[in-house]
């Protein structure tokens, strides 16, 4: 069975991949994450998930290896929304985010060197309005520190979810039905913890 690389130092896509039952490997991935000039949302996170692969496949030394790339935006009014630069950052942002919606996109690239392909998937989170106090007590508790938009969907900040248009898994950095489904394409299936 061809061995799954992951390209990410994300905890959370780790256990996704898990969630699913794929067993995998994890390879250092470095690349630059600026946004581009004029880069829209959704080529800006399809580029990065294609080089974290390309990066991920160039770090093992070999063409025989699968590797996964993934990347995870907020964007608010068009603007991508990246991680906080500290607590004022995140204030602002989550009083942006604050009473409205906003879109996610996550692209997952899959390559092997002789191929490689993508998914983009866009979800659309609604966030009831925040008060001060809660948007205070959210940067106190740490969690928004190192995610994009300075808020974690499957952490304490699912609590400001109104409601969600797409895919959870997508928001939380990882689309697992696009996954599973590029993973088959190089022979890769959900479930390998299961008897036959």
């Amino acid at each position: 069975m061809t061995t799954l690389y992951l390209a990410s130092a994300s905890p959370r896509r780790r256990e996704l991949l898990q969630q699913i039952g794929v067993a995998h490997c994890l390879v250092a991935a470095s690349i630059d994450e600026r946004v581009l000039p004029g880069e829209a949302p959704a080529a800006y996170v399809e580029r990065l998930a294609r080089e974290k692969a390309a990066a991920g496949l160039a770090a093992l030394g070999h063409g025989n290896a699968c590797v996964l790339g993934a990347d995870t935006s907020v964007v608010l009014d068009g603007r991508i929304l990246g991680k906080p630069e500290g607590r004022a950052d995140a204030l602002a942002t989550l009083a942006a985010l604050s009473g409205r919606a906003h879109e996610v996109y996550t692209a997952v690239a899959v390559c092997d060197g002789s191929r490689s392909r993508v998914r983009v998937v866009c979800s659309r989170v609604h966030f009831r309005a925040l008060s001060a106090v809660e948007r205070e007590a959210y940067w106190a508790s740490g969690e928004p520190c190192d995610k994009a938009g300075s808020y974690g969907i499957q952490g304490l900040g699912a609590v400001f979810v109104s409601h969600l248009e797409g895919s959870y898994s997508a928001v939380v950095g990882l689309p697992l039905c696009e996954t599973s489904e590029l993973l088959a394409e190089f022979g890769i299936p959900c479930w390998q913890a299961l008897p036959a």
